[in-house]
């Protein structure tokens, strides 16, 4: 699997959450919100869901995967 964008900083923001406030609504650590949003965490299907309805963002805003050309 290769690198991605993560957009939920922006998104995190827009929402008025803190990171620690996303991390409790999604049940992980602070440290997990902080390198998902560094881009070097690559979450599972449920942490990405759980994550995007926190923020109120679609998976694919939130990770953005390069299309194979």
């Amino acid at each position: 699997m290769g690198e991605f964008t993560c957009n939920l900083k922006r998104y995190r923001q827009m929402a008025g959450l803190t990171q620690d406030e996303l991390a409790i609504l999604v049940r992980v650590r602070r440290e997990t919100i902080s390198r998902l949003e560094a881009g070097k965490y690559n979450p599972s299907l449920k942490l990405a869901v759980d994550v995007s309805r926190a923020v109120g963002a679609s998976i694919e805003d939130l990770f953005v995967f390069p299309e194979d050309v």
